[in-house]
């Protein structure tokens, strides 16, 4: 059976799409995707997608995270070593963190991260056969956004397909909710979420809102938080 972009699949399909595409084209494979000798095998049920030119993954609703490298996590730091930090991303085993992944850091400056704190980092490393590696520096050694975030934000978790959603240039609710409602905002695709607003019933309005956008459309989601935001203004 030919399978083409938007059709449902499951492990062990084989996707003749990718599969002929010439060796010397770059094609980058996502989640769902795994390359076996020439063909490229389908490892988990959900919809084939395709960005173009040649970027290919499975969407499908999923809660236990895999890591996949490069992309951005939210995790919380379990332990701690003589020379790294366990983080636990919501994979099947934690990752690690070295002391020096951090901006500035050295053997003898190291980052104040204690047991419990929260961090935003990138994964280094990301693959069936060894654990997964974070960093908190960019490709120039900087920070760029990464590390510890502030300790009196709220973390909550929610479904890998949610984190896909917001994220999306076309998904309104944090831009729209952004004019009304100030906040601070971490987004891992591990479904882990860091947020922060100027009140605790701000707060928890947004994560609700987040939670809630899943399965309504974009016009949907302008209402809701034209809702949201006359119903915070009318408790002020």
């Amino acid at each position: 059976m030919l399978i083409k972009v938007g059709d449902i699949v499951m492990p062990g399909d084989i996707v003749d799409e990718i599969s002929r595409v010439k060796t010397e084209t770059k094609c980058i494979l996502g989640p769902g995707l795994r390359r076996y000798s020439e063909n490229v095998i389908v490892c988990k049920s959900g919809i084939m997608r395709k960005k173009n030119p040649n970027t290919f993954w499975v969407d499908s609703h999923q809660r236990r995270y895999i890591p996949v490298r490069g992309e951005s996590v939210v995790g919380v730091i379990v332990n701690k070593s003589v020379e790294i930090f366990k983080v636990d991303i919501g994979a099947s085993e934690f990752a690690s963190l070295a002391y020096t992944s951090f901006e500035g850091a050295t053997k003898k400056n190291r980052p104040d991260v204690k047991l419990g704190d929260v961090i935003f980092a990138k994964l280094k490393v990301a693959s069936m056969d060894m654990e997964p590696e974070l960093e908190c520096v960019d490709s120039r050694g900087k920070q760029a956004g990464m590390g510890v975030v502030a300790d009196d934000g709220f973390l909550f978790s929610c479904s890998i397909n949610v984190v896909r959603k917001i994220l999306s240039p076309k998904c309104p609710l944090l831009k729209t909710l952004g004019r009304e409602v100030p906040h601070e905002i971490a987004i891992g695709m591990n479904g882990k979420v860091w947020l922060k607003a100027r009140s605790p019933r701000e707060t928890i309005a947004l994560m609700n809102a987040i939670l809630a956008v899943e399965y309504i459309s974009n016009e949907e989601t302008i209402e809701m938080c034209a809702k949201i935001v006359k119903s915070l203004k009318r408790c002020t």
